[in-house]
Formats: C-alpha cells, structure tokens, sequence
C-alpha cells in the first residue's frame, strides 16, 4: 500500500519524467473534455453522450480520488476548491437528471492545472516560445477560458427557455457579440439574470482583452528574479536589474 501511494505521490508532486508525462496527459484530458462538452451540445438528449458522459465522469471521480491519496494533507485537499469543482462535476457528469448542467465547470481544473507552478515550469523548460511569450500566452488563455465559461453558462441557462440559442455555437455567438459591445441585438437574454449575466461579460470579458492587448503591445520582458532586490520582470535583453543594478548573469539562448 505504501509503494502504491508512493507511486501517486510521485506521479502529482514529483519531478520524474514519468510524473511530467502524467500531468501533461491531464491537460490534454480537460482539453478533451472542454471538446467533448461544445460538440455534445449539439446532440443534447443523445443517448450516446449520456453514456459518454459517465464515461468521462468515472474517470475524472479516480482522478479525483487518486489526487486525494497522493496529497501530504488529505483532509485539506478534500475541503480544497479544486476538489469540490471536481466532486460537482462528477455529480453532473454521473446523474442522468442533471445532465450536462454543470459539466462546464470542468474548464475550472484546467485553468488551475495550467497556472499551477509545475505545469509553467515544465512549459518554461520543454518549449522555447511559452518562455519568450509566457505572459501573451497566459494572458490569451485567460481570455479564452473566461469566453468558455461565460459560454457555457449562456447555453445552459437559456438552451431549453431561449429560443434563439439552440447549441453552443448560439451562445458563442451571444457572448462574443456582447464582449466586444457589437450586441446586433438578434440574441438577447430575457429577464434580470440574463440582463446581469450579459453586464458580467462586457465588464468583466473587456478587462481581460484589454489586458491581452496591453501584453501583446507593452516591451516583451522575461521572468528572472534579481538577486538583489528580488524583481522577478526585466526586459528581455537587460543585463543589469532596473530597480537596483545589480548584475542578473542570465542565461542567454543566443
């Protein structure tokens, strides 16, 4: 039993090859998920997608449970946020009558996986453009998760009471139009959750782009903290730290 837990220690907090393996694979399955929830919005009701939604629900309850065993404090992983959006998910993911209400918050774990410290350092490490570009990219993905989810949240509130959004690409749509103050006014959300949810998205969606504009335009810097006084952003071609002067001695790829 302790070689058994030892071995899932390894796989979520270790630095092996194998554990690295492990973690990218459960990026590449939320990816899978994130696929799998906008193509079955398509065939809602489907028979095939209910048990394809099982499917994926066992295997992320095992996930879950794994990652409980393998961390130091159990008891705090299992009262820790991620978990509880896991343990929703596998309720709605499981339940037949839930359906696929709340399958959507599974984009929540892969955005905690993407920021978690392991992931960006095996990023920094493995590819050569996340590194020169980390703040872009993170900046675009944090864009993108927030349009899923508001997505997502679009559809599953006015699919079956909205007669204009039949799918996810309806909803798309929707929040898209409404982000980018378009609003050709073709969709709308009745009542005052849809009118307050369509104020979250401007407010908050408009945040977010124009953080990604400002990254994408802003003096591309690097991580690389100073020895000196601790300043962890340079530009990418400083020698010496702007807040202190002290020598940085970076690698350089050149």
């Amino acid at each position: 039993m302790r070689g058994f837990l030892g071995q899932l220690h390894d796989l979520y907090h270790g630095d092996s090859r194998r554990a690295h393996r492990y973690r990218y694979g459960l990026l590449i399955f939320d990816v899978a998920m994130i696929g799998f929830i906008v193509v079955s919005s398509f065939f809602h009701g489907v028979l095939a997608v209910e048990l394809l939604d099982g499917l994926f629900g066992f295997i992320v309850l095992l996930e879950t449970a794994a990652r409980i065993l393998a961390a130091p404090q159990r008891l705090r992983e299992l009262l820790s946020l991620g978990t509880l959006v896991d343990l929703v998910v596998v309720a709605s993911l499981l339940a037949p009558i839930t359906g696929e209400n709340l399958a959507f918050l599974r984009v929540l774990r892969a955005l905690r996986l993407l920021r978690s410290y392991r992931i960006l350092r095996r990023l920094r490490q493995d590819i050569p453009f996340f590194r020169r570009n980390q703040d872009a990219i993170l900046a675009t993905v944090n864009l993108a998760l927030f349009i899923f989810v508001m997505t997502a949240l679009v559809f599953e509130t006015e699919v079956d009471r909205n007669p204009n959004i039949n799918n996810f690409a309806d909803a798309l749509y929707f929040t898209v139009t409404t982000l980018t103050t378009t609003g050709f006014g073709d969709i709308t959300l009745p009542g005052t959750i849809g009118r307050l949810l369509s104020v979250a998205i401007m407010i908050f969606g408009v945040s977010l782009f124009l953080r990604l504009i400002q990254v994408l335009f802003r003096p591309a810097r690097t991580s690389w903290r100073c020895p000196g006084c601790g300043l962890t952003k340079h530009e990418s071609d400083a020698i010496h730290c702007r807040h202190c002067g002290t020598l940085l001695n970076r690698p350089h790829e050149d």
